[in-house]
This record gives C-alpha cells, structure tokens and sequence, in this order.
C-alpha cells in the first residue's frame, strides 16, 4: 500500500507597492523612512493655529491651519516661475522649463515651476529671476520685464500660505542650451523644457507613470490647452 502525503502550499503574502518603487530614469531613488508627531518646539518652517471666528450667521467657529514661521516683510512666501524660453533664430518653438523633484511629504517625484521662498528685502521679481537661476541654470533676459499675478494661493482650507506666479523671459542666441543649476546642499532637482504646445500632454504622461503633478503647474498647462481648443472654434 503506497501513502501519498499531501504538502500545504506556503502562504501567498501581499505585495504592497509604493508609487516610487521604481526609480526616476535620472534622478536616484528617495523615500520616506518614518514619520512622527512634530512639537511646535522643534518647528524651523511652519507651526500650527487654531483660529477662533464667527460665521454669517454670528455662530462661533473653530478652524485648525498651517502657516509658514518664514514670511518677511513683503507678506508674500514664495514664487513660482514661468519661464518662457525663445530663440533669436527660432531655431526651437517657445517652451518653458519645468522641475522634476522629490517631495518627502508626498513620498513621491513631483513635476513643478521652479519656484522658492522669498528673502527678506527681496520683491517677488527679483526671487523669481534668483530662483530660476539656482534651480535651472537659465537666466532671465532682464530686458523683459516680469509680469507678476496678484497673490495666490492653493490651499486656503488648510493654510494661508500665500504667493505669486512671475512669468520671465529667456532668450537664447540660436539653438537650444542646457545651462548648469547652482543647488543647494540637499536640493536634488532634474531640469526639463518642453513645449509650450506640448506642456500638457506631456504632463498627462507623468501622471501615467505615477507621478505627481503641482496643481499651479497643471492648472496653466490645462488653461493653455483650452485656449488653444478655444481659438479653433471649440464650445461654438
């Protein structure tokens, strides 16, 4: 008589995936390690506030926010830049230069303006021109000037964080150049231009890849789009 014994299968465990697994083709790969609980006390960039207020029917209201320990005397935080880039020769279309760079709170690449923080006695032009500098390497062509926007914001359920979108102009002698950024220690940044005819389709591409797109960058790019459907008849 012949016994046959039937073995257990080992256990199917679950596979968890993290969007960024898989390193970026050019950047390496960073993750978040642990969080914890952050103590007012141990706060360098933000804090947080309880706001005590009264809603149009008199009714008393409580409202938890954020706000940045870093604005100066302007009242402004930051600034994002739009960069157009042009050509003396027309030798490449009218493109701009977005950012690739890791966001610890969101664990993830996020495709960006270039954009930071404005210094104390600085204008909101002049860190525009500063940062695309640092960030890209490119320079704005001064004899343009800035167009600034009103102050913006993102976020206003959950921070009076505030800024402006600078929009500068880069003009270049003849062919497209790469010019080399000035980073911070701990800034890891990757430059891309791309066409300001293909901005959005490109960034369509990244949220298919599983990255994360800033909503200031999405916004323009979408607006841009539309208006380029407008001016061919669209919505007649």
């Amino acid at each position: 008589m012949f016994f046959v014994r039937l073995l257990r299968p080992p256990p199917i465990l679950p596979v968890i995936l993290r969007q960024n697994t898989k390193p970026f083709t050019t950047m390496p790969t960073a993750k978040v390690i642990s969080t914890e609980p952050l103590n007012d006390s141990d706060a360098k960039w933000i804090r947080l506030k309880k706001i005590h207020y009264t809603d149009q029917d008199g009714k008393h209201r409580l409202w938890e926010c954020a706000e940045r320990t870093t604005r100066k005397e302007s009242g402004i935080d930051a600034v994002a830049v739009l960069a157009i880039l042009r050509s003396k020769t027309k030798a490449f279309p009218l493109s701009t230069v977005i950012i690739e760079q890791y966001r610890p709170p969101l664990d993830n690449i996020v495709i960006e303006l270039p954009a930071g923080l404005i210094d104390a006695g600085e204008t909101a032009e002049a860190a525009a021109i500063r940062e695309l500098k640092e960030e890209t390497g490119y320079v704005a062509d001064t004899s343009f000037e800035p167009e600034s926007s009103p102050v913006i914001v993102s976020d206003p359920g959950m921070t009076n964080a505030n800024m402006k979108l600078v929009v500068v102009t880069v003009l270049l002698e003849d062919k497209l150049e790469t010019p080399v950024p000035h980073l911070d220690d701990g800034e890891h940044i990757v430059t891309r231009v791309v066409e300001l005819d293909k901005l959005d389709a490109e960034l369509k591409e990244y949220g298919k890849k599983g990255f994360i797109v800033d909503a200031k960058l999405s916004h323009f790019a979408a607006g841009y789009e539309m208006a380029k459907r407008i001016s061919t008849g669209a919505f007649q």
